[in-house]
């Protein structure tokens, strides 16, 4: 790389404020770790200070400064670079509608929800263990999609059935490769059990998935109650990253 390609050397004062910013959105996008809060560890727990940041710390801010996509997404006032992950998807697929009713599940920072209010959803319900701030033309609840009630409470909410389920749910990894597996499969099998029951017939649904894990047996399911199903890699998904989404069309 030449010293013309290079991206400019951000000044200090920009750097602390990625610094703040980026501690506020890893708040809102991952879930509270076990023992503690959106706001921190539990008492009695010693942490660095803003003044002993990580090597990792420091790289994260890196990569959001030289990441297009994350410029993109201030610039265009969307929550997070994950929205272009669904825009593009909903480009290639037309699954939001005029009057579209969409529900999404971890919806935190509200990307998704952004994308679908201004592409003429008139119902969108998210929920997630975070609070998300207030988007206009959704309704959006802080709460454990998995616990009792609370998917008829998203239902009551958006006023009936689904046109479009969406899940980024994601989990807080625990560095054993089999237990993180074993999780990522579970709220895949939630999220799709219950886009099965909810949605309306040809009605659609999206989740989050990785490649080379087992979803074989959701997989299976979901063929048989859709129409189709395909693997997407969005752009805007993360040179190098696993991730891909998984996108079943129009519910039988």
């Amino acid at each position: 790389m030449t010293d013309d390609e290079k991206p400019p050397v951000p000044n200090k004062s920009l750097t602390e404020n990625l610094v703040s910013d980026a501690a506020n959105n890893r708040r809102k996008m991952v879930r509270p770790p076990s023992g503690g809060t959106t706001a921190g560890r539990g008492m009695g727990t010693q942490i660095k200070t803003a003044d002993k940041k990580s090597m990792s710390s420091i790289q994260w801010i890196k990569r959001q400064l030289a990441d297009p996509w994350s410029e993109k997404a201030r610039a265009e006032g969307y929550r997070s670079r994950a929205a272009f992950k669904f825009a593009e998807i909903d480009d290639r697929f037309r699954l939001v509608k005029r009057g579209s009713k969409v529900i999404d599940l971890g919806a935190a920072p509200g990307g998704w929800v952004q994308v679908c209010v201004n592409r003429g959803a008139s119902a969108v319900v998210g929920v997630d263990l975070l609070p998300i701030e207030p988007i206009p033309g959704s309704v959006l609840i802080q709460a454990d999609f998995t616990d009792p009630g609370v998917d008829q409470q998203l239902l009551d909410e958006l006023g009936g059935a689904p046109d479009l389920v969406l899940s980024d749910m994601a989990h807080n990894t625990v560095g054993h490769r089999q237990t993180d597996h074993l999780k990522i499969i579970a709220l895949i099998e939630i999220a799709s059990d219950f886009a099965i029951r909810t949605l309306k017939p040809g009605g659609h649904f999206v989740t989050k998935n990785f490649q080379g894990g087992d979803a074989g047996r959701v997989l299976a399911e979901l063929r048989e109650a859709f129409e189709e199903v395909k693997y997407v890699k969005p752009a805007a998904s993360r040179k190098g990253s696993s991730e891909v989404y998984l996108v079943a069309l129009n519910r039988k």
